[in-house]
Formats: structure tokens, sequence, C-alpha cells
């Protein structure tokens, strides 16, 4: 039924048409052709003069209204130190060319009224002016001079390279179809190199892990920077043309195949400082869900946002990608809960070429989850000669007391203990699972510990600080019913019995 009323409605149209023809023919006849010319070219003026006046009080009208959407204006000011400078750039072309616009708009509109076919009227031939070509070739050129010449200083300073002195943060985004890879560097604070023909599935990027650099770098699933400090970008891409683009910070650059770029800025305003901005406008008053009119309001939704600000495929939607801009204390926090790449999935497997060995940053990380450990119970005077103390890295070869080479660390942590606290006593036990003979089980765990006691006496520990017992079989943290379990079983405990 409504596919039939609108082939009707449609049909009516044209007969209309049809019918207006006619009767401007007939009018035609009657009036004469010269005069029904006239007075078109009279109305059409009219008409043209008129839809100049509505064109340009739309253009400023919505202008006006959008306003609060468009980047540089209302809410939407840059989020970057140097983001003013773009705006003010772009604003300063807007005004020139504005002029242009608008006067452009009012004499073609004008001229086409004023210059309109009349009765008696005629062409005068102008075969054209000196002065005025000079006019509009020098104006419009001083006018480009300023542009330019703004535009270049601008870019010299938003483009500058960082220094040294900066104590610049520098990430990696690496674009490929369809997602970006946004790499950090660890607590060294630098990025480690890379080679093409070491991807695999293991190593996304190609990091060489013979460079040590690379064994604290992490991959993050979105960008989390401090406000405040200098970011330099490396934007690098493993497949196409891409674009790193982040709006609000007015960063945009290339991601070329095969030739790493760069680009540097600071943010100046935090996510939580940027909502705020924006809470004070209507327009994000509104529902996030148009179709949840009790959805939390735009600008509490809102996020900075890294997109591809190039059609790389048919994915190209969905790189992007979350921006999070916190404070130092929040930064800090993020970035110690992060676990480096070489760690969670190359660290002994075939790739790694530190198979077998201890890195300085483990034997690190083990002292500090030693003295850690160890401080807890000092300050506590009731885990005295109560809390037991797993030396997780002390380990023996299978069936022997004899000590492995990487034990050898946790030792010296074990010394250093001592040397700082003269009068502290401890008790070094030996446990094992319930593999064998009981008896031998518990020779083998006294004579475990008895070997810790006599590597720190022979490094100038005296012996009757130190008290040795093998407990075997007896005292099971887990269930020996899994290899896990039995694991957890074969240890060596510290417990501190004086302070």
């Amino acid at each position: 039924m409504t596919a039939l009323v609108i082939f009707g409605i449609i049909a009516l149209l044209a007969i209309v048409v049809v019918q207006i023809g006619k009767l401007s023919d007939l009018r035609s006849k009657i009036m004469g052709e010269e005069d029904i010319q006239y007075q078109n070219n009279d109305i059409t003026g009219k008409l043209l003069v008129l839809f100049m006046v509505g064109f340009l009080i739309f253009c400023v009208v919505s202008a006006l209204y959008y306003k609060n959407w468009m980047l540089g204006y209302g809410p939407l000011k840059s989020a970057s130190e140097h983001g003013g400078s773009i705006d003010g750039l772009f604003n300063t072309t807007l005004f020139f060319t504005g002029i242009v616009f608008v006067v452009t708009q009012v004499l073609l509109f004008w001229y086409a009224y004023k210059y309109r076919s009349q009765r008696g009227r005629k062409a005068i031939y102008f075969p054209g002016s000196t002065k005025l070509e000079l006019v509009w070739s020098i104006v419009p050129s001083i006018v480009l001079v300023i542009l330019v010449a703004n535009g270049l200083i601008a870019w010299n300073d938003i483009m500058a390279d960082t220094r040294p002195e900066d104590n610049a943060l520098e990430i990696e985004a690496t674009g490929y179809q369809f997602a970006w890879n946004i790499r950090y560097p660890g607590p060294d604070g630098e990025l480690g190199t890379k080679n093409y023909k070491k991807i695999t599935g293991l190593n996304g990027l190609g990091q060489d892990w013979t460079d040590i650099k690379n064994l604290d770098d992490f991959n993050a699933d979105e960008i989390v920077l401090p406000v405040g400090k200098k970011v330099r970008v490396r934007i690098t891409s493993k497949d196409v043309l891409h674009n790193f683009y982040l709006p609000h910070f007015r960063v945009k650059m290339d991601a070329v195949p095969g030739l790493p770029t760069h680009f540097v800025f600071t943010p100046i305003k935090t996510t939580e400082e940027f909502r705020e901005g924006l809470r004070q406008y209507k327009e994000y008053q509104a529902p996030s869900d148009p179709n949840d009119p009790a959805s939390e309001p735009l600008w509490k939704t809102f996020n900075y946002e890294l997109g591809c600000a190039e059609l790389c495929g048919i994915g190209h939607y969905s790189m992007r990608r979350l921006v999070r801009i916190v404070s130092e204390q929040e930064y800090e926090s993020w970035l110690a809960s992060q676990k480096s790449t070489y760690m969670t999935s190359i660290r002994n497997s075939d790739e790694d070429p530190f198979k077998g060995q201890l890195l300085d940053v483990e034997v690190k990380a083990r002292r500090d989850a030693f003295f850690s450990e160890v401080d807890k119970i000092i300050k506590d005077d009731n885990l005295i000669g109560k809390e037991a103390l797993r030396l997780e890295n002390i380990q023996f070869e299978t069936g022997s007391d004899k000590l492995t080479a990487f034990s050898k660390y946790e030792l010296d942590n074990l010394i250093e203990l001592m040397v700082n606290n003269s009068t502290m006593t401890i008790e070094l036990s030996g446990h094992t699972d319930n593999t064998g003979d009981a008896a031998a089980n518990l020779d083998l765990s006294n004579r475990r510990a008895a070997a810790v006691r006599d590597y720190l006496v022979s490094r100038g520990i005296q012996a009757e600080r130190m008290k040795s017992v093998g407990y075997g079989q007896t005292r099971p943290v887990e269930p020996n019913d899994t290899e896990a379990g039995r694991q957890k079983n074969r240890r060596t405990e510290l417990r501190i019995l004086s302070k």
C-alpha cells in the first residue's frame, strides 16, 4: 500500500511539472519571448542575492552551533603543549580564507544580479587592468608569505627532536593490519633494537633478545602516559601505510614500512581533567547511549583515542586504541604492574639466547623479594622463631646435597643478612617429598641443611649463630600425589630465631 501511495505522489509531481511547462509556453506566446527573458533574468538575479544572504547566514550559524564539537573550539581545545600553535595556525588561515570566501560569494552573487541582462543594456569590452592584476597578485602573495612563515616557525618548534636534558619518555607504535603494537621501555628507560628478520610467532616485532635493553621492554593494550612529561613516539609499520593520529593532542604522523618516523609532544591535561572540561557544556550532558536515557552522560564516558588516519584496508576501523593520561603517581603504579615481553613469552624458550643462564635483573628481583619477606618477619616480634621463610632459589642436584651454581645468589643474600644483623641467629631446615625411603629422605634433608650452613661458615659467618636440621618428608606443605605438590615439598627454609 505504501509503495502504491509513493508511486501516486511521483506521478502527480510529474503531471504538475508538465503542466507548469505548458503554462510557461502559453505565457511566452502571450507576452513575447523577449519580455519573458528579461523578467526571468530579473527574478533570477534577486533570488541569487537572497540565496547568498541565506547561505552566508547558514555558514555562520551552523559554525557557531557546532563549534563545541569541532577540534580547537569550545571544550575541545588542545590537550598538548604544542597544540595551541597548531590551533593558532588554523585560526589564522581560517581568518584570511574566510575573508576571501565571504568576499568571493558576495561578489559572485551580487554581480550575477547587477549585470543581469536588461532591456537597452549592452556589454562593454574590458581588455584588462594592470593595476588590478597587480593587486590580486601581490596581496595573495603577501598573505601566503605570512602563512608559510608562521607555519615554518611552528613546524621547526613542534618537530624538534628531544634532547638528553628533556628526560623524555620514548615509546614505540607499530601499525599493522589491523591494530597497533605499543611498546614501552622497562626500568632502564630505553627501547631495545629490532630486526625484521627475527620476527616469529613469539616475537611479533622482531626484537633482538641479545640486546639487553630489550629484556625489560613490554607491550601494552592501551597507551598510558604521565601528564606534563615530554613523550617521543617512535612510529613504524609492518605492512602498509598507516597513520598515528591523536586528534586531541594534535599529533598526526604517517607510519611508513621501512622508514621510522617520530612525533614529540607533552600532554597537559589528564583524562579526568578533560572530562571535567566537557562537563561544563550541555552538549556533553546527553546520554552516551541514545537508546538508553539512563546511560552515563557523554562527558563521563569520554576517552582520548588513537586512530589510524589512513585507509589501510577493510579493517581500518579496528585500529582504535584508548589513550589514558594520568598523574605521575598513577603512571608509576601502572608501570610497576607491567611484565616484560621477554620474561613472559621468551624466557627459557628455544628463542632465548640466555637460556640456562641467570640474568642480572632476575638476581636483583630475587634479592628484593628475599629482603622484603625478611623485613616483614623482623618487624613483627610475633613471627620471630615461628615464621618459616622458603628459600626458593637454593637448589640441589637431584638426590644429592650438592648446591647448584645458581644457588650462589640466594646464599649471598643470606650472608648479607647475617653480616648486617650481627646478633641474629637462624635455623636452616631441609625438607623432601615422600618419594623413596623415609630414612633416606631424612638423611638427605639433614645433609642439605648442613650444606647451606657449611657454605655460610666458609664465607665467614659464625657456626654458633646457625642451626641446621632436616625434617625429611614429615612436614609437607602440599599433598605429595602430584608432581607440583612434590616439588613444593622439596625445599630449604629459613627461620629467624632471634634478632
